[in-house]
């Protein structure tokens, strides 16, 4: 082996530097490989790469008076025109950029005009309050000379005093819906329920008191009769004079509703929950319920606050329903859910204004006031009663008499009442 083989063997490929050459390697041109390539034997196919013609040789170019000589070139075998770079062929995907500059981050509204339009949609919201404040006031019907003087009244008392009754007059029902809600043909109006509702100055809770509408008390001009005795007799005027006589409280406001108004109020809220304590299966009332919390409707309300059914003492157990079903409406009235929604409260006030009656002097301000009352939990009692008397030409309910006037007194004086009278009720 020559010096050249050892050196060649001794090569690493990829060494980067030219290999000596062989005897009679001949010359290589630029691009030839670096062994020699085996001839071909005879019959084997010859391939060869098409050789270029020579190109002519193009004569310089001479500077232009007006600048700087172009650069030429060929596109595709042709003479190109301009000095600019042949910009590379795109694909169709591909998009020319943009020749926009890019975009600023997007502006965001100003502290100020959020503001504006905060103040804006209060200024919509009070205009239409105050606008429906005015529009209930103007649909209260007025009941004239309810609260009227009279000799030997009452003097005014801390407080506010509400005189709450539910008569059983079936105006406005039709004959189909008498019977569907059993409320009988009873002709004339007389209460069905009765409450006294003290509002204190304080920041004590109002008490709602039930007057059953049997008790045994002295109706002045008749002498001793069952309290909605005054009511059928003298309508609300007589009413509140027997009520201010025997409880020594005086009566700053008058609110009575009848059956129909009832059962529109009811279904205006979308029902009522209440929690029935025990079944109730009552024919006369139209009534059948389990016991359990469950939603009442208008007619199921009615039938509930009228039923005369469960307890020892059927009457005591009426009222305290109708404490509870008062507070519950009046607490679904003022939940948010009914006030913002239009859907509710609109309904809700029409029906309130057709089928409530005040006194001439009680505006929307005043009905505003009993609501919020209401809603604030009030204490609930009856009137402490023990055993019965005959008045009226019937059995009547006859009050604890000593028990009653610790409680009116303390109505009056705008105190707490005590627990133990509040317990014995």
């Amino acid at each position: 082996m020559s010096e050249d083989d050892r050196t060649r063997a001794m090569r690493s490929p990829g060494d980067g530097r030219p290999l000596p050459p062989r005897p009679g390697d001949g010359q290589r041109s630029g691009g030839a490989p670096a062994h020699r390539v085996p001839s071909a034997g005879p019959g084997a196919p010859t391939h060869k790469l098409p050789v270029a013609p020579p190109s002519q040789e193009q004569p310089p170019r001479t500077a232009s008076p007006e600048g700087p000589p172009r650069s030429g070139g060929r596109v595709y075998g042709k003479e190109r025109s301009g000095n600019s770079p042949v910009r590379p062929l795109r694909s169709h995907s591909q998009k020319e950029p943009s020749q926009k500059g890019p975009r600023g981050p997007r502006r965001r509204p100003r502290a100020k005009t959020i503001l504006v339009i905060i103040a804006g949609l209060l200024v919509v919201l009070l205009v239409a309050a105050v606008g429906m404040f005015f529009w209930i006031d103007s649909r209260l019907g007025g009941i004239d000379g309810a609260l009227d003087d009279y000799d030997g009244r009452v003097a005014d008392t801390p407080g506010t005093n509400w005189l709450l009754v539910g008569s059983d007059s079936r105006k406005g029902l039709s004959a189909a819906q008498r019977k569907k809600l059993a409320t009988g043909r009873s002709a004339g109006q007389r209460t069905d329920s009765m409450m006294l509702l003290h509002i204190p100055e304080g920041s004590d809770k109002p008490t709602l008191v039930s007057l059953p509408r049997d008790s045994a008390v002295t109706i002045p001009g008749r002498g001793r009769d069952k309290l909605n005795a005054a009511y059928a007799s003298g309508g609300p005027k007589l009413l509140v004079r027997t009520v201010e006589t025997v409880t020594g409280v005086h009566i700053d406001h008058y609110m009575e509703i009848g059956f129909a108004g009832f059962v529109d109020i009811v279904d205006a809220v979308g029902g009522v929950e209440i929690n029935v304590r025990a079944d109730v299966d009552d024919p006369k009332a139209g009534l059948r319920l389990k016991k359990g919390t469950q939603v009442l409707n208008g007619s199921q309300a009615l039938g509930y606050v009228r039923t005369r059914k469960g307890g020892a003492l059927p009457d005591f157990e009426r009222t305290k329903r109708q404490r509870q079903f008062l507070g519950a409406v009046v607490k679904k009235a003022a939940s948010p859910g009914v006030l913002i929604n239009p859907f509710t409260s609109i309904p809700l006030a029409m029906s309130a204004t057709d089928a409530v009656a005040v006194d001439s002097g009680t505006g929307a301000f005043d009905m505003l006031s009993l609501g919020l009352a209401m809603g604030d939990s009030p204490v609930t009692t009856v009137v402490p009663f023990g055993g019965n008397e005959i008045a009226g030409g019937g059995t009547a309910v006859k009050w604890d008499r000593a028990k009653a006037l610790q409680l009116f007194d303390a109505l009056k004086t705008d105190k707490p009442v005590p627990k133990a009278i509040i317990d014995a009720g």
